[in-house]
């Protein structure tokens, strides 16, 4: 073995115990407020920039451009975002930019990003820093609406911020920033349309809104957006919650439909279901003035919303109450028509459904 060879064995065996014997004397700085070294602060961002486009190669990016992707996006930003990253309608507190490293602020960055690099940002965050992952990773459909949402945020003025993410600017502050978010501010009937991907509460069965709120809580229906809002909740209120939006009357006329074939496909559906491919009749088990009341009513929600939670049951990943699990099957079946016709079906039925 040369003497060249040797000096680099002993290179590596050395150089790591040095960096070991220096972090364990104590000297070397942690401190936030005095910064890192310029080449370490080069070096993470070189590293988080690379991890960021390789992982993003597999990612095929959605189209961006329904607004109905935006308001939830919105909600969830003035909740668990906007403290750290600032908004339209608020300044980061100088209490955030004196974290190492401080969140950046968007507006600047956010151009720098392809969409995809975006969603694998949003979804997985980023070590050593303070960007959590997605709350929950089974729901991409919200981190997509999340990254529609701050590709716009660069652009958008204040008013729009406040009208997108129903932010309540009167009365007492909340915990979370000055412009309080609450329940109305997304479900609210005069903020829901036939586009909405939000569903309207109003007229829903207690126990529906009850179960629902408590799978939220316990992780057992996944949603980021909503396993967000319940955090900051105490359970005992779940109850008092549930029987108010259930006792509100629905303001929400049935839509019109837009395409009768695709209607009816969806009444057939409804009424009769596909027994060839095991697929239930809808009405078997919901809009049953008798029947359960932890099933939800469907009649008159928003046929985007209704699409998007038949996809998460086809899918597998849609919890909820302990009769989820029969929906599961039931969607198992479904093709992307039949979702399409079940849910314009049932976005323009009047019943007992809200």
């Amino acid at each position: 073995m040369t003497i060249r060879w040797k000096h680099l064995i002993i290179l590596i065996i050395v150089l790591p115990l040095l960096g070991l014997a220096f972090a364990w004397s104590g000297m070397m700085g942690i401190r936030a407020s005095t910064g890192h070294w310029g080449v370490t602060d080069w070096f993470l961002h070189w590293a988080m920039r690379n991890s960021v486009g390789t992982a993003a190669l597999g990612v095929e990016a959605p189209p961006l451009d329904d607004p109905a992707r935006l308001p939830p996006a919105a909600g969830h930003y003035e909740t668990g975002c906007a403290i750290c990253h600032g908004s339209p309608a608020s300044p980061r507190p100088d209490s955030v930019l004196a974290m190492l490293p401080p969140p950046p602020d968007l507006s600047h960055v956010v151009p720098q990003w392809t969409d995809a690099q975006l969603f694998e940002i949003v979804k997985h965050g980023v070590r050593y820093t303070g960007m959590p992952a997605w709350p929950s990773q089974a729901r991409d459909d919200e981190v997509w609406d999340m990254v529609a949402f701050i590709r716009r945020l660069p652009e958008m003025d204040a008013q729009t911020y406040i009208q997108l993410s129903g932010l309540q600017t009167s009365g007492m502050a909340g915990a979370v920033s000055p412009l309080p978010i609450t329940c109305e501010s997304c479900h609210a009937q005069t903020r829901l349309d036939g586009k909405s991907v939000i569903p309207n509460l109003a007229g829903q069965s207690e126990a529906y809104l009850l179960e629902s709120l408590k799978a939220y809580a316990e992780g057992r229906r996944q949603s980021g957006v909503m396993q967000l809002a319940v955090s900051a909740m105490d359970p005992a209120t779940f109850p008092g919650l549930a029987r108010y939006c259930a006792s509100q009357a629905s303001h929400r006329s049935a839509d019109d439909a837009a395409a009768s074939e695709l209607v009816e496909k969806g009444r057939i559906l409804a009424e009769a279901g596909r027994p060839a491919d095991k697929v239930p009749a809808c009405l078997s088990c919901h809009e049953k003035a008798d029947g359960n009341p932890v099933y939800p009513r469907l009649s008159g929600q928003p046929a985007p919303y209704l699409e998007r939670q038949l996809h998460l049951f086809r899918a597998g990943t849609r919890g909820g109450t302990s009769y989820s699990h029969l929906m599961v099957e039931a969607a198992k079946n479904l093709n992307e028509g039949d979702i399409a016709a079940l849910a314009a079906y049932f976005a323009g039925r009047k019943g007992n459904g809200p």
